[in-house]
């Protein structure tokens, strides 16, 4: 009901209606009530959000910022902030290190005045990519501001709970170097700053990211302590009871009141026991927060709750070691389809690694740091730093052993459902040996067709303004990836260099790892600008790649080639005729470049006839390139063209299009980019000649699909 009101999906509907039918069908007729007053209730808070979204966006001068959501990363500030009862994700590149200072240390609730836009968050540009509207949606937050200039700060002398939190993150972060500062105020608070941001994705890449997400570990850790802290002192086990409600509230205004300590603290006052208290904890939830659903943390903490809950009735004939590891691979495997629906890779050894950091973080990272963290308040400060550069250390030297997951691919609606029935299902037969293996092989082959897809396909992935294509044959045969996008680097002073994820981080990478690519078979790098090869190494760090194609005009560019030497990877130099096989055909080299510089009309130029349909690649290949490619191949038929320079005046001769006479032309362009790409001529150029215009500014990643002998066109946006 709650996912087919929010997200509508037929499966989903269908599986309600069935579950509502079987409901009435055995006279639950309390429960048909709840439902049906829980859809109103959630049908309107639904109807409430597409009125906001309708609503025209404000003009806005001023913001309360929520004091404990302010992050400094280098010169960009970003915040949540508050005006007229209306929340707003807040962005701002800080001037100076004076304001950097100011921000850093700001302990006080405060008025910001500024000058800035008022717009709605990105919606998403990628398949399967992050949707930053749906996602701030999820937050009660329907636009962002971008702030240009600040006018003034005016500080308030208001206390709430927001400032207390922050108060003790600003004091854990002066008082205690880094890394331990990250940790005590990561374990303790549930705040990571952005310069934790590298060790996060280690973290992450290990399959152990969750034990900095606090909910059942820490909160049972803080609840335990303050009920035994209680007792010693002599009070009854009853007002003990009654206290540890405060102390829970206490815990959540320190933790910022994220979803999965609500969780834990719910489960952990309510006294029922089992699916009981699940059932309770949920609805409480709902209630309270009710698009927490909407979220990953919300969906996950809620799932391994309901699976631990399942566990602990269905595995009791086993006993120590044996049975924490029993349950931790069944916990695991039910849990699994939803990561890799969210997140797209799975870490085999994370069940150990989860096992292991689970008792180092639990019974002794976090006592000790609560107890350091204590001693500072009275004046006494532990330097526990050489401690915690071991860890990190420990952590890296495994990423070494355990770089690349396993990737997975993000299953569909059905396939996911499938998996988790099937995973349910596994804990129930577990004892049942036959059952146990069928249920196993069937998620196996679930897992399989999830990472491969059926279906071969090309897609200009929209990676701002650069390029990146993919070819994908079916089963993942041959993957090959033509550019990888980037952004130019520029210099920066000290204090403004900020922990940001790489443009290939936040577009290529999670779109490859999400249609299940591994892999790629050949790279092909057309030429060295930077917004077509400036995010190779980041590419090879996260995905295998077994072999580079290159020009050699590209080999004259010194940094270009100390990026290849860096990576490590097998060398191809392009020549024309070239073959890669692919779709039961061959992608050919054109051109290996015209100018031996490996600039521009030093491009690779690649060609295919892929299921009775021609595409053109020609990079950034000029007027100059097109028109000495047409001499050489004077007959060159076109269907699709991937348009060369984004569209720029200096690209798509009239001459070229005229002769090639393509059908479609796939620009792959940023948004608002400041070099006004596509231009107007080459815009009239196409459609002087018919061509069809795809861009990825407009549409987002544009991929072909070929579905019984079609290409079928889909787009992001």
């Amino acid at each position: 009901m709650y996912f087919s009101i929010f997200c509508f999906n037929w499966l989903i509907f269908l599986i309600f209606i069935c579950s509502f039918i079987f409901a009435l069908y055995r006279k639950y007729y309390s429960f048909v009530l709840l439902l049906s007053v829980l859809a109103i209730f959630f049908t309107l808070i639904k109807i409430n959000n597409q009125v906001k979204m309708s609503q025209p966006l404000p003009k806005l001068s001023q913001i309360s910022p929520i004091i404990d959501s302010i992050q400094v990363n280098g010169d960009l500030l970003s915040f949540q902030g508050k005006n007229k009862a209306q929340k707003y994700q807040v962005y701002y590149t800080l001037k100076s290190p004076k304001e950097q200072r100011f921000y850093k240390n700001l302990i006080q609730n405060c008025d910001i005045y500024f000058t800035g836009n008022v717009e709605f968050p990105e919606q998403k540009r990628n398949f399967n990519g992050f949707d930053a509207q749906k996602y701030f949606a999820s937050q009660n937050i329907y636009a962002q501001i971008t702030i240009k200039d600040v006018k003034r700060v005016e500080l308030k002398s208001n206390f709430d709970v927001h400032l207390l939190r922050r108060k003790a993150i600003v004091w854990a972060q002066n008082h205690f170097p880094q890394p331990m500062s990250d940790y005590l105020t990561g374990l303790l608070f549930g705040f990571l700053s952005k310069d934790f941001s590298q060790m996060s994705d280690i973290y992450s890449s290990l399959g152990i990211i969750h034990l900095f997400a606090l909910s059942g570990m820490q909160v049972n850790f803080f609840i335990v302590f303050f009920r035994k802290l209680l007792l010693r002192l002599g009070m009854t086990q009853e007002s003990t009871r009654i206290l540890q409600v405060p102390f829970s509230i206490f815990y959540a205004c320190m933790t910022g009141f994220s979803i999965s300590v609500l969780r834990a603290l719910f489960q952990k006052n309510i006294r029922l026991s089992g699916l009981d208290n699940i059932a309770a904890t949920t609805l409480i939830l709902m209630l309270i927060s009710p698009k927490f659903l909407l979220t990953t943390g919300g969906q996950l903490t809620l799932l391994y709750a309901f699976v631990l809950s399942l566990l602990t009735s269905h595995f009791e004939q086993f006993v120590g070691l044996r049975k924490l590891l029993i349950e931790s691979v069944a916990l695991s495997v039910v849990v699994l389809p939803l990561l890799i629906f969210d997140f797209h890779i799975f870490q085999p050894f994370s069940i150990v690694l989860t096992v292991i950091f689970g008792v180092i973080f639990d019974s002794f990272l976090l006592p000790l740091l609560l107890g350091v963290f204590s001693l500072s308040l009275l004046g006494l400060t532990i330097n526990l730093n050489p401690l915690f550069r071991l860890l990190e250390k420990v952590v890296l030297h495994l990423d070494s052993f355990l770089h690349y997951p396993f990737v997975l691919g993000q299953p569909n609606p059905l396939e996911l459902v499938m998996m988790l029935a099937l995973g349910g299902l596994l804990i129930d037969y577990f004892s049942k040996k036959k059952r146990r293996w069928s249920l196993i092989l069937s998620l196996i082959l679930l897992f399989f067709f999830s990472k491969n897809p059926i279906h071969p396909s090309i897609t200009a992935i929209d990676v701002g303004q650069g390029d990146s294509i993919l070819l994908q044959d079916t089963f993942n045969q041959e993957n090959i990836l033509i550019d990888t996008g980037g952004r130019l680097a520029i210099p920066e002073k000290s204090w403004q260099q900020a922990q940001t994820q790489t443009n290939a981080e936040k577009t290529l990478i999670p779109y490859l790892q999400s249609v299940g690519v591994s892999h790629i078979d050949q790279l092909i790098l057309t030429h060295t600008d930077a917004d077509h090869v400036g995010d190779f190494l980041n590419l090879a760090d996260k995905i295998k790649i077994k072999e580079v194609w290159v020009s050699s005009g590209e080999l004259t560019d010194s940094s270009f080639l100390a990026q290849l030497k860096a990576a490590h990877i097998a060398l191809h130099l392009t020549k024309v005729g070239d073959k890669i096989p692919i779709f039961k055909s061959n992608l050919q080299v054109l051109s290996n470049g015209y100018t031996q510089k490996g600039d521009n009309n030093d491009s690779i130029v690649t060609y295919g006839k892929f299921f009775n349909k021609s595409f053109l690649f020609t990079g950034d290949l000029e007027q100059n390139g097109e028109m000495k490619l047409l001499k050489t191949y004077p007959n060159l038929k076109v269907d699709v063209l991937k348009a060369g320079h984004h569209g720029s005046k200096t690209s798509s001769n009239p001459k070229f299009i005229k002769a090639i006479e393509p059908k479609l032309a796939l620009i792959s362009v940023g948004k608002n980019n400041r070099y006004g790409h596509p231009n107007q001529s080459t815009l009239k150029t196409f459609k002087k000649y018919k061509v069809k215009i795809l861009r990825t500014d407009q549409k987002g990643a544009i991929k072909l699909t070929q579905i019984n002998h079609q290409w079928q066109i889909t787009t992001a946006k």
